[in-house]
């Protein structure tokens, strides 16, 4: 395995990864599937993504997002982790999320946020051991094929930022 930043060449297999996760209806509100165009416009210089690689080809991936405009947020970023289902349970995920965690520092984001369907354990057992904190529940946050769907609200501090104690 080898862990890597992405690049805009690496969109396409992450589009068909993101797709499964968005034909499996376990982790996004997402129901519309994506071209590798459309992943490619992530790679706006600002936001790191990264990927991971078995035998050369990329398997997952971890991309940051804006979490809100203001500039008072301007280092939260929003996350999401993918990887391909046939080597889900792998730890591939883990690896994708600790280097974007460290790209996400170096590019000077201090947080990480993100909301998991409740019932996802696998993520929220991969989330927990990274150090993530549940923050609490969004209910009836959205829905998906007509059923409401409840989401847990994650955060992680990438930096000392903010302590009193730094």
């Amino acid at each position: 395995m080898q862990a890597r930043d992405a690049t805009p060449e690496d969109a396409a297999v992450m589009a068909a990864i993101y797709n499964q996760g968005i034909e499996d209806r376990s982790a996004t509100f997402e129901t519309g599937l994506r071209s590798g165009e459309d992943i490619a416009k992530w790679f706006d210089g600002v936001h790191p993504i990264v990927v991971v690689e078995r035998g050369g080809e990329v398997v997952a991936f971890a991309a940051t997002f804006t979490y809100r405009p203001r500039q008072c947020y301007a280092g939260v970023a929003e996350f999401s982790v993918y990887v391909r289902r046939t080597e889900r349970g792998s730890g591939l995920g883990k690896l994708a999320l600790r280097l974007l965690m460290e790209a996400a520092r170096k590019a000077g984001f201090w947080k990480l946020v993100s909301r998991v369907f409740i019932e996802n354990a696998a993520s929220r057992g991969l989330l927990k051991s990274l150090g993530f904190r549940e923050v609490g529940v969004y209910e009836k946050h959205g829905q998906l094929d007509g059923v409401w769907r409840d989401v847990v609200i994650v955060e992680r501090l990438l930096t000392d930022v903010g302590r009193e104690d730094s």
